[in-house]
């Protein structure tokens, strides 16, 4: 068998099928630089897995007041709300990874969906990308003015005697899973009633249909005020200044990770593969939006969240932290579907 050696020919069309090669590479490269260049050029939507009534859509909405006027496109908030904030995150992954869709989703839903639901529609761990997680506030347990307890201790006293109605913002909550754990340690009984979000939940608390209900003071706040609910109890290591008559878990015996290791947040995400340089410009706005923007400022007030938001890198070490917590203690009540 003739064995062909290779002729001059050869090595110009190799030379030219790596120049090829190159050269698309470097188009390819120079077309997404261009794109990341000019982002935005067109709207963006912010995909927020809550109901309007929640923390979650009201910090949505003044982040995109805030881009909006920032970047001079118009940024949209499209409420998703739903299957462990699956509908919204699902929706987000699978978009073009440009920057032009974001998801903002309570921390915990999506710490808990891998446990919560046998079938994952996305890889919450590896097909979003964390951007910046902002604090809610102290989330407050109320009672309705008319249910006969007037502190954490007499709520639980009752529930030992009656079944308790508890409004449940969101599947696979922290509050969801304090009140499973409080429901073990105790023999206390809690009906858990789910809601999608906090605005719907809230309706029925106010109404009487549920007897207590955990949310933040952005939701909660006016009620409170109103003497439409009575405040029994705050998620915080220490009392919030807003309710300074109100203890903590620690002050009413309850310790250890459920009560002081699950850190409700809203999180911003991106899909993954979204370019360094618009995750890099999205946190920065965000950041900014703490001490600049008038309506970010509101609804800090209005949470009494003094926190700066965390970006970037102290996002992500954040999200690490966390989830595997709630992971865990969710497996150890048996929250997840059967």
């Amino acid at each position: 068998m003739a064995v062909r050696t290779p002729s001059s020919a050869d090595g110009m069309i190799s030379r030219r099928t790596a120049l090829c090669g190159a050269a698309l590479a470097a188009g390819l490269y120079g077309v997404r630089a261009l794109a990341e260049a000019a982002w935005p050029s067109k709207p963006i939507r912010i995909i927020a897995a809550q109901a309007p009534g929640s923390s979650n859509d009201a910090t949505a909405r003044a982040l995109a007041d805030w881009f909006s006027q920032q970047l001079g496109v118009p940024v949209i908030v499209e409420n998703r709300a739903g299957g462990v904030s699956m509908i919204a995150a699902t929706a987000v992954a699978k978009a073009n990874p440009d920057g032009y869709t974001l998801l903002i989703s309570l921390n915990s839903q999506l710490a808990q969906a891998p446990v919560m639901l046998r079938k994952m529609p996305i890889d919450v761990d590896k097909d979003l990308v964390p951007i910046a997680s902002l604090g809610v506030g102290p989330i407050t347990v109320t009672a309705n003015k008319n249910f006969p307890v007037r502190s954490f201790e007499e709520l639980i006293a009752y529930a030992k005697q009656k079944p308790v109605n508890a409004g449940n913002y969101a599947i696979g909550s922290g509050w969801q899973i304090m009140l499973t754990e409080i429901i073990k340690s105790t023999g206390a009984e809690f009906n858990i009633v789910n809601y999608k979000g906090s605005g719907p939940m809230l309706v029925d608390l106010y109404s009487g249909s549920v007897d207590i209900g955990a949310a933040s003071l952005t939701s909660l706040g006016g009620a409170i005020a109103q003497g439409t609910v009575r405040p029994l109890l705050v998620f915080t290591r220490k009392r919030s200044p807003r309710l300074p008559a109100v203890p903590t878990w620690a002050e009413v015996g309850f310790t250890g990770p459920a009560f002081q290791d699950l850190e409700e947040t809203n999180v911003l995400f991106a899909p993954a593969g979204t370019p360094a340089s618009i995750l890099e410009r999205v946190a920065e706005l965000v950041a900014q939006s703490f001490t600049q923007s008038s309506r970010m400022k509101s609804v800090n007030e209005l949470m009494a969240e003094d926190q700066p938001p965390l970006t970037g890198a102290a996002a992500r070490k954040f999200i690490e932290r966390t989830w595997p917590i709630y992971r865990q203690l969710t497996k150890g009540l048996g929250l997840g579907e059967p």
